[in-house]
């Protein structure tokens, strides 16, 4: 099942200062040439609809926030919804997120990767194309600052099981530390649309985080 349609962006709504194309960035990614400052900066794959981009943001104003997001009319969606929230320490990718992390990001450069409700790939011979892997995730490990985390939520116990025994084996992170459920009051209290649809449903939701070791 494919995604449902957006909303449409307003025709007055300036999404220049906060949507980017990977297509039309140079490497390396300098975060004081794109927010003017540097702040640590946490990075979200594969955004959605922007719900965490746009709260976690508003709710750390000390630190940068990137998201990047493959489709590009749900990239250039939540543009529209950092302006609609006035947010000035956020901004959007539309791009692949294996190419960013291989080719534009250095070495300890990043304080936290966030990767909530990544495509699980349901069928066996597709696995190969989950994010969660140990490419991808040693490229994660590279960027961190000692210090820095990795956080990773699913829906998908399978899923949670097989990335937490690759990292634990294969990837020199530490962890996974417990993160606690919180308990939602309004539907901003979730940190994604997907995480509240499923919530609501009854769902389970597994969470880890992962440390680098400084």
């Amino acid at each position: 099942m494919g995604r449902r349609a957006l909303p449409k962006i307003p025709t007055d709504c300036d999404i220049s200062q906060h949507f980017l194309e990977l297509d039309h960035l140079t490497p390396p990614f300098v975060p004081l040439e794109v927010f003017d400052n540097e702040r640590p900066l946490e990075i979200e794959v594969g955004s959605g609809k922007g719900l965490f981009l746009a709260e976690a943001s508003l709710g750390q104003p000390a630190h940068s926030f990137l998201g990047i997001e493959i489709a590009r009319k749900y990239a250039r969606f939540i543009a529209s919804r950092l302006v609609r929230k006035n947010v000035n320490n956020a901004k959007i990718i539309s791009g692949d997120a294996n190419v960013f992390f291989a080719d534009f990001l250095a070495d300890n450069q990043v304080t936290a990767v966030h990767i909530y409700f990544p495509d699980p790939w349901w069928k066996k011979r597709h696995h190969k194309r989950r994010i969660m892997n140990q490419e991808f995730l040693t490229r994660v490990t590279r960027v961190l600052k000692p210090g820095g985390s990795l956080h990773f939520w699913t829906d998908v116990e399978e899923y949670f099981r097989m990335s937490v025994a690759l990292i634990e084996t294969q990837i020199p992170l530490e962890g996974p530390l417990p993160v606690p459920e919180s308990s939602p009051h309004h539907d901003l209290d979730y940190r994604t649309h997907f995480e509240r649809k499923k919530r609501q449903a009854g769902y389970d939701i597994f969470r880890s985080e992962f440390v680098k070791p400084n």
